[in-house]
């Protein structure tokens, strides 16, 4: 079965820190798991070695600046609505991407 090639990808990149404004979960995890039961076609949440944001302040991984607030992008089909009463402070970006995606056909189903 082909996927349609046209959607859109929405990033968000937020703190390791920052918590949901509902549930008070880390904001990433309550973001996938939102976007979970709304049944989009998938999310994932990366880990950041190093950035900063707004504030200028440096997050870096390295061992003699351990932060606890590492960069976090999370990777997601879009739901704005959720993430304007959940992302206090972030940034979150649309882009049109092109998918091109092939899933094997289930067992005893005729192809499309």
């Amino acid at each position: 079965m082909r996927l349609p090639e046209k959607g859109t990808l929405l990033r968000i990149f937020i703190g390791e820190s920052d918590r949901c404004a509902q549930t008070n979960r880390p904001l990433h995890e309550a973001i996938v798991l939102r976007a979970r039961e709304a049944h989009l076609a998938g999310a994932t949440v990366t880990r950041g070695v190093m950035g900063y944001g707004k504030h200028s302040r440096l997050h870096t991984a390295k061992i003699l600046r351990l932060s606890e607030d590492l960069p976090i992008i999370v990777e997601i089909a879009a739901f704005l609505p959720w993430l304007d009463e959940n992302v206090r402070e972030g940034l979150v970006t649309m882009e049109a991407v092109r998918v091109i995606h092939y899933r094997a056909e289930e067992p005893n189903q005729p192809a499309s």
